[in-house]
């Protein structure tokens, strides 16, 4: 999948490209190698974030005394990378932790810098939050698999009017508005799910990930699937969702077009 997937991205050319998470089995070193070796054939900026399998299962000493070691050696000693240009600012933070084998939270300090970072931005800018760990899910998901602290964070989000929360960890591709599950007056986020792009653990999908055309008041999901008897990545569907004076609403879903009938 690795060299149709450096195609396709590269053909795409997108201003950011972001990886939440999960970029080794086992955080072995020979994987963090491989890894990192993958991302350097980028030229575009990237947000970057660990997940729980960054995180040593095994060595239980280096889980709980130094769990991002080999992380930061191999891949990025930035634990808040940012971006920002003219239409968007695209914040990353770890939700990993020791502690648990694969839940991961946020704390206060962090949710103190994300709100210094991007509260003072102007509104126009669509505002981008990157974790490994999902806010949100659709209702029909378990929701012991949502970040530690996701209400409180949730609360401070409608505060300061953050607009897209990306997430992985689920293995599963799915886009929704917040306002289901949280009730805050007007405000609604989306919450964008990638699917998998490179395991074997595919939740019964294929492999998949998304890419986002955001403007200010309009954002496209782009679903890109493996379509194996062509052995490329494709587009299978599109979201929009619109900015209103209700917060983020789905506008419409639209399927991929059929491919052409061959001549």
């Amino acid at each position: 999948l690795l060299d149709p997937l450096r195609e396709f991205l590269q053909a795409a050319k997108p201003h950011v490209l972001v990886v939440s998470g999960d970029l080794t089995q086992r955080a072995k070193s020979k994987e963090f190698i491989a890894a990192r070796a993958f991302l350097d054939t980028f030229s575009m900026p990237k947000i970057v974030v660990p997940g729980n399998h960054d995180v040593p299962l095994y060595n239980v000493f280096r889980r709980f005394f130094n769990p991002l070691k080999r992380y930061h050696e191999h891949i990025t000693t930035d634990m808040e990378p940012f971006f920002i240009d003219d239409e968007i600012a695209v914040l990353g933070i770890n939700t990993a932790r020791s502690l648990v084998f694969k839940g991961g939270r946020v704390n206060r300090e962090q949710l103190d810098r994300v709100r210094a970072r991007l509260d003072p931005l102007h509104d126009k800018l669509v505002k981008v939050l990157v974790t490994h760990h999902p806010f949100d899910l659709p209702a029909h998901m378990d929701k012991d698999d949502l970040v530690g602290r996701a209400r409180k964070a949730m609360k401070e989000f409608a505060n300061s009017g953050f607009d897209v929360l990306l997430g992985g960890h689920m293995h599963t591709s799915e886009a929704v508005t917040t306002d289901a599950r949280y009730q805050h007056g007007a405000y609604s986020a989306l919450s964008i799910q990638a699917g998998t792009a490179t395991s074997t653990r595919q939740r019964g999908e294929v492999n998949s990930f998304n890419m986002l055309r955001v403007e200010c008041d309009r954002v496209e999901v782009d679903e890109i699937g493996w379509a194996a008897e062509e052995g490329i990545f494709k587009k299978t569907g599109t979201q929009i969702f619109m900015g209103t004076k209700d917060g983020w609403l789905p506008a419409r879903r639209q399927a991929a077009a059929p491919a052409a009938p061959a001549q």
